[in-house]
């Protein structure tokens, strides 16, 4: 990873990032940015493999051979080390993994199932922690970067999601208790989003409105802003490990 001078255009130039879920919303965005700083990227995706291989096509068009799509369900424990080992494969090096990869529903208290748990814990905690552990040698040798994607409701619960916000509670314990682990070669933050962007299935415009009222900015923020804040872990803060740096327009100030 780069210096914290180094902050122009293709300061990536060379690097290795591996972002999972990246074949559209915020992984797709994260894909983008770092690759338009010169970074080499393997696009993880579980289901959605004609965005994940349309994402190729593009970034490969504008650098050849700069873009990997690598399948995988982040359920399946014995894979994850094999989507390591694809990654460090294809680049000859992993400096940066990115784990961004997702499962979002309600869960109201009373209907919670066993299936339920395996899947929210699963993708949001499991996961991070055992690709993390397959990643640390690759990244211990580049110096390199974990990157945890959180939520501002692992601070304060999302109502009717406890299994989703119990687990994203754990994934920033693991991102302090990965710091901790993995120094000093390795650095490990988070980043932790407000009213970025809204669940694919929909929402309900008033209670968008009531969101956006929370935040101190009164406005929802964009996936740039997630790219950018993850570019700062990865260019400009060389010092900074253990830190989870909440992007949500000051929601978390006065919740």
């Amino acid at each position: 990873m780069t210096s914290s001078s180094a902050s122009t255009r293709d300061a990536l130039a060379g690097s290795v990032f591996l972002i999972t879920g990246a074949a559209k919303r915020l992984g797709a965005a994260i894909a983008r940015g770092v690759h338009a700083e010169g970074a080499h990227v393997a696009i993880h995706f579980h289901r959605s493999a004609t965005e994940a291989e349309r994402l190729c096509e593009e970034l490969n068009s504008t650098r050849g051979s700069s873009a990997l799509a690598i399948q995988g369900d982040l359920l399946d424990m014995a894979r994850l080390p094999e989507i390591i080992a694809s990654t460090v494969g294809a680049f000859g090096r992993l400096d940066a993994l990115i784990n961004n990869a997702s499962s979002f529903y309600p869960t109201p208290f009373g209907s919670i199932s066993l299936p339920h748990w395996d899947d929210l814990i699963g993708t949001n905690l499991k996961a991070p922690l055992f690709l993390a552990q397959a990643a640390a040698p690759h990244l211990r040798q580049s110096r390199g970067l974990i990157v945890n994607m959180i939520d501002i409701h692992a601070q304060r619960p999302l109502p009717a999601h406890p299994v989703y916000s119990t687990a994203k509670a754990g994934l920033a314990m693991l991102t302090r208790s990965l710091a901790r682990e993995l120094g000093p070669e390795v650095r490990v933050n988070g980043v932790a989003p407000g009213p970025i962007l809204w669940p694919e299935g929909g929402m309900d415009e008033q209670l968008k409105e009531e969101i956006i009222e929370k935040t101190q900015l009164k406005r929802s923020g964009s996936p740039d802003d997630i790219v950018r804040a993850v570019l700062f872990f990865a260019k400009d803060a060389p010092y900074v490990t253990g830190q989870i740096l909440a992007v949500d327009g000051g929601r978390s100030v006065g919740w």
